[in-house]
């Protein structure tokens, strides 16, 4: 066992055989999100924790849930970790196996678009640590096959993204039936507005655990973007990865374009796998696990594989598509230059992006740096056409038009509208199927 995973983990207080267990899963040095959310977990406070992707946050709420369970009676699920996806969930699930072991601690992961009757068996055989997704946990709560009685600790992870999926129904139906007397960790890599309500119904004086400023990339990536036109995209993807050595990660906005540029990779040569949500369960699993050991060079997925998945080593993320949610530009780049390593991401962006790219500088705080051999940036000829003559805009020669003014008008800023999005936008009304 390493010296240093004793002393530095030790010193958190985590015990000598989970410190044992760390070492040999290769953690040997705790991260500044593990350093500040461990002691008060272990301490049996509430957590917001908040940090860059890829900087070990699950490893920051399983090792006080672990200490806090084994010292705890056993034969009744006494920890939940709530995810967005299967694909985290499942990768949760494997770390709760590597640490949990050394101290007789064991979960079961509850998603969607697994067989229901295994996951009653494997509940059955009273795990201490339930993984799910928030709609299959919500069916086994209304089957009766999972009871909240003995439960203690609450883990929801990217806690953002779930309420960015729609969730929050589902997140409130859950948090309602789970007990008064629990400790709840929440974690995310941004901290939205629409973070706050969710924090307060859910947390009780909760210790901060704030590592960077919300919509922070990794200080190891650099991020640029390429102007190009939407008939342009894949011949220059094509090139970018004749040029990239390593593993490649490809961002489209749609299934059905993940599956096409899939397989127009594939004709040129690549290793190519597919992940979205419209692949069965066991094709999703298989493409990550390859992925992840190699034997694919090239992924292409929508934003399902945005958040907490852990794949090493990733060289370069591209964004065919740039993503309809600033955020989530964070946690897309965030899959390369994991744990202070070396990565690169590229952006496409075509004249209808120019808005999208604007938001993402904003929430940034800076412009992105465009690639060398990019293109000039298109102008969007509609947002530059002069007004029509007695046509003007809202400040123009007719003057601002009753109730259609700039924002500062009759009916007030475009946020304060009921059905707006605080950015100004419509909200979003895309369903997802986890």
């Amino acid at each position: 066992m390493s010296a240093t995973a004793l002393s530095q983990f030790g010193a958190l207080g985590v015990s000598e055989r989970l410190v044992q267990a760390l070492s040999k899963a290769g953690l040997h040095e705790p991260t500044p999100i593990q350093t500040q959310a461990i002691p008060p977990g272990l301490e049996g406070r509430d957590v917001l924790g908040c940090a860059q992707t890829g900087t070990g946050k699950t490893a920051a709420f399983v090792i006080p849930m672990i200490e806090r369970l084994a010292a705890g009676p056993k034969g009744h699920p006494r920890g939940l970790i709530l995810a967005p996806t299967r694909e985290l969930a499942f990768q949760i699930q494997g770390t709760v196996d590597k640490l949990g072991r050394s101290c007789g601690i064991f979960g079961t992961t509850v998603v969607g678009g697994a067989d229901m009757h295994a996951q009653v068996r494997g509940l059955r055989q009273r795990p201490d640590i339930i993984i799910a997704t928030p709609g299959r946990l919500l069916d086994h709560m209304w089957q009766g096959t999972i009871l909240f009685t003995k439960l203690s600790i609450v883990v929801l992870d990217e806690a953002d993204r779930m309420l960015d999926m729609g969730f929050a129904p589902q997140l409130n139906q859950i948090i309602e039936a789970l007990p008064d007397a629990r400790q709840t960790l929440l974690f995310s890599a941004t901290m939205p507005a629409n973070l706050d309500d969710l924090a307060r119904m859910s947390l009780k004086d909760p210790v901060k655990a704030l590592v960077a400023k919300s919509a922070t990339p990794a200080e190891g990536v650099t991020h640029t973007v390429h102007h190009t036109s939407n008939s342009g995209k894949t011949s220059l993807l094509v090139s970018i990865l004749k040029e990239t050595e390593g593993s490649v990660l490809i961002f489209t906005r749609t299934k059905h374009r993940a599956d096409r540029i899939g397989e127009t990779l594939e004709k040129v040569g690549c290793s190519v796998a597919v992940l979205h949500s419209g692949r069965r369960l066991p094709q999703r699993r298989a493409a990550l696990e390859g992925f992840r050991r190699g034997r694919f060079e090239v992924l292409v997925a929508t934003d399902i594989a945005a958040r907490g998945l852990d794949v090493d080593n990733i060289r370069h993320v591209i964004n065919y598509d740039l993503p309809t949610v600033p955020e989530d530009y964070v946690h897309r780049i965030g899959r390369t230059a994991r744990m202070k390593a070396k990565g690169w991401a590229t952006s496409f962006v075509t004249g209808d992006d120019n808005r999208s790219l604007r938001m993402i500088e904003k929430l940034l705080g800076q412009a992105v740096p465009c690639a060398p051999g990019s293109r000039a940036p298109a102008v969007n000829h509609v947002a530059t056409r002069a007004p029509r003559p007695g046509y003007g805009n809202s400040n123009g020669p007719r003057g601002p038009r009753p109730g259609f003014s700039n924002g500062n008008g009759p009916r007030g800023p475009q946020s304060d509208r009921p059905g707006r999005h605080p950015s100004g936008g419509r909200p979003r009304t895309t369903s997802y199927t986890f």
